[in-house]
């Protein structure tokens, strides 16, 4: 679902840390998910270092179970550790007013916190220092999506591969866009471009899975979902899409561990509440799928898959 990273943690929840490292995102019915370390690697947050972004669509899915427009989203933890590093970072640009990764890390810091006005400022003022700064337009790019402006952040992640043609990233980041315009075969070739460079890109993976999902060839998602989880088995969105992938192909009880161990990551995931809810239903267990599309329809009262979900098993009046 899209993201500033510190590389080599990779994005898409993507959990922010400090930006220091330069680098390249069965349950059975009365159960909750029990709990699972959580990793850098989750569609929800900024992760950015000193120079370096990934964008990662990581937890958007795009299957029929509905879908998750995350860019970048900012969680509080992630934005109150942003608030406290930007005092430190202004006083790094203090002391070295013409570094340009100065602004870009700082720039990141101010998109974590959801200052994205800020963050843009501070890309565009290391882009004016280096005009090569393949990161910095990345970066940028990310957070002009965050504010909607999609033609300008296209312009910026083709600024970013003209900079750097070898910069796995912007492509990465132009892919997810271009998902979200239905131009698939473009995102297709990004996203092939962005493995050949960094062939253990786990978002890159993420990313293409999606495309793969989106135009309904359900097992090259698996496959693309696979390699992502053998990346970075911690993070919750890539057990979700193949879950509903699994669900696709008609591999219902892989499909409901697979979202069991999306919610052990992050238990407020309506996505896999309802994608857990489907495969029950599938199974003929309408007694469980109605306790987890009840818990999806708690977190998310619209979400698509749950609503129709209860309303087939004689309960959708109660969420209307």
């Amino acid at each position: 679902m899209q993201a500033f990273s510190r590389e080599g943690a990779l994005s898409a929840g993507e959990r922010n840390q400090v930006m220091t490292t330069n680098g390249v995102e069965h349950g059975s019915r009365g159960t909750e998910p029990g709990p699972m370390r959580q990793s850098m690697f989750r569609g929800k947050s900024w992760l950015a270092a000193a120079g370096i972004a990934v964008a990662l669509a990581g937890c958007d899915t795009v299957s029929n179970l509905g879908s998750q427009s995350a860019i970048a989203e900012v969680d509080a933890e992630s934005s109150a550790n942003a608030s406290v590093n930007i005092g430190s970072l202004s006083e790094v640009i203090n002391r070295n007013p013409n570094d340009p990764q100065a602004y870009n890390t700082r720039g990141a810091a101010y998109a974590r916190a959801g200052r994205y006005s800020d963050a843009i400022s501070d890309f565009t003022k290391a882009v004016q220092i280096d005009p090569n700064l393949a990161s910095a337009y990345t970066n940028r790019a990310l957070a002009l999506r965050q504010s909607g402006r999609n033609d300008a952040a296209m312009a910026d992640f083709n600024r970013a591969t003209t900079a750097n043609p070898n910069y796995a990233p912007a492509y990465i980041g132009r892919a997810n866009l271009l998902r979200q315009q239905g131009n698939s075969q473009q995102a297709l070739s990004d996203l092939n471009t962005a493995i050949r460079l960094n062939p253990e890109s786990a978002e890159a993976f993420h990313a293409r899975g999606l495309v793969y999902q989106k135009e309904g060839q359900h097992q090259h998602a698996i496959t693309d979902f696979d390699s992502v989880i053998d990346r970075n088995p911690y993070n919750a969105p890539p057990y979700t899409a193949r879950g509903q992938s699994l669900i696709a192909v008609g591999k219902f009880e892989q499909a409901i561990e697979d979202f069991t161990a999306s919610l052990n990551v992050d238990n407020r995931n309506a996505e896999a509440w309802a994608g857990r809810g489907l495969a029950s239903e599938k199974l003929g267990k309408k007694t469980e799928a109605a306790e987890n599309y009840q818990r999806a329809l708690s977190l998310d009262s619209n979400n698509a898959t749950a609503r129709a979900g209860q309303a087939r098993l004689g309960g959708g009046s109660l969420f209307r």
